[in-house]
């Protein structure tokens, strides 16, 4: 099992400005790599007379070409040949990986989004391919080296297991993180219990379980926008360019940053309670991305350029809820820790766990009266929406686990 490790690191001031330093030249390798490439299409690609034809010429700037350029931009600029050789060759690979997504985008029909340069806002990680070549986790001084800094101090708050395969240095606002990728990592599997749930989760009741228990939302987000809203005020008076702005900013990024760390805190603690108490969990593939997009403007045919209401007020707040229950977070990191514990963790197709009786089987969609209110149009069974909607998902995936053993 692999296994990712973060730790706090805690350098000097002076190795807190190489750090600064090396993320601002690997930065500068991934535009400068970007811009390489544009060119080399532009003159290659968009000006050959074949571009509409089938003899259309590909790209000639790949990533082989431009890992083999480092030793010749290392001798040109000093500022390059101070980091790591295999770090500048990650942060190609960072540049080839966006542009394979964008291609496999364009294939497949979808948003392309083309990959672009990066502001020192949108570049904050660099990456170490392999433990030794220009780097080195100490765990017993709890230190690691890193070429171009030293050797940093890192709070170790747990022990790393498993084989080092990658090492990486991130920062978030103020603060820089050691976060090192381990595989091999051998699971610690729980006693059997013999239980089965169903998980439907939710945004008046984060989550309800088909034995009928609730966890409760606690909207982060929501608790923390009145601070959140005072910190953009002030950003918004600032000057753009000043130092005083940046500090502003940094307070935004960092009430931001805290809102998300809670959130994802509760995630783990709700994912361990759930895999301590049950063998298999049932939960709904639920496509957030798509439960996530604005409303569709609707056009008024009697009126040209005129349109008309599309509940886009109340669709915006039920993002915004849906953002803040971070639904696919806590659905990767039920994942990671049913793996950990030796359990089951098993994806059902939503449609219809709503608005099914879970005594008869009947699908209407009045069957649901209110948020919490079920009453079946047939059996006249009565229960909590949440509740009947979680047995359904339970039913459907121990439905699936046999036809899965026949």
């Amino acid at each position: 099992m692999r296994r990712t490790y973060k730790f706090r690191l805690r350098p000097t001031a002076k190795q807190h400005v190489a750090l600064g330093q090396c993320l601002d030249a690997h930065r500068s390798l991934y535009n400068a790599a970007l811009q390489e490439r544009r060119d080399a299409y532009e003159l290659v690609v968009r000006r050959s007379p074949h571009y509409f034809s089938a003899r259309r010429p590909q790209g000639v700037v790949n990533y082989g070409r431009q890992s083999a350029q480092l030793k010749e931009i290392r001798g040109l600029v000093p500022a390059q040949a101070t980091w790591s050789f295999s770090s500048q060759q990650a942060t190609l690979r960072q540049l080839n990986k966006a542009f394979e997504s964008f291609f496999r985008r364009v294939k497949a029909g979808e948003t392309p989004g083309h990959p672009r340069f990066k502001s020192v806002d949108r570049f904050d990680s660099v990456l170490w391919p392999k433990d030794g070549d220009g780097c080195r986790w100490h765990p017993e001084t709890r230190r690691v080296y890193l070429k171009g800094i030293g050797h940093v101090r890192v709070t170790q708050h747990r022990k790393v297991e498993g084989t080092l395969k990658t090492i990486q240095v991130k920062r978030e606002g103020r603060h820089w993180h050691l976060v090192l990728s381990c595989d091999g990592v051998a699971t610690k599997h729980l006693p059997r219990t013999g239980a089965v749930v169903g998980l439907d989760v939710g945004i008046a009741s984060f989550l309800v379980t088909s034995d009928a228990e609730s966890v409760d939302n606690p909207r982060y987000a929501r608790a923390g926008a009145e601070g959140l809203a005072s910190a953009q005020r002030m950003l918004a008076r600032k000057q753009r360019g000043s130092n005083n702005r940046r500090a502003a900013r940094e307070s935004v990024m960092n009430r931001h940053r805290k809102v998300a760390n809670k959130r994802r805190h509760f995630h783990y603690q709700v994912a361990r309670q759930l895999v301590a108490q049950y063998d298999l969990l049932v939960v709904e593939d639920l496509k957030v991305k798509n439960m996530t997009r604005r409303a569709k403007a609707k056009a008024d045919i009697e009126s040209v350029g005129q349109f008309l209401p599309n509940g886009a007020a109340a669709k915006t707040g039920l993002n915004r809820s849906i953002n803040d229950a971070g639904w696919a977070q806590f659905r990767s990191i039920l994942d990671a820790k049913a793996e950990e514990a030796g359990r089951t963790v098993l994806g059902v197709n939503p449609r219809h766990t709503s608005q099914t009786c879970h005594e008869c089987g009947h699908v209407k969609l009045g069957n649901r009266v209110t948020q919490a209110e079920f009453r079946c149009r047939r059996c006249g069974h009565e229960a909590h929406a949440d509740v009947n909607a979680a047995r359904n998902i339970l039913g459907a995936g121990l439905a699936l686990l046999a036809a899965q053993a026949t």
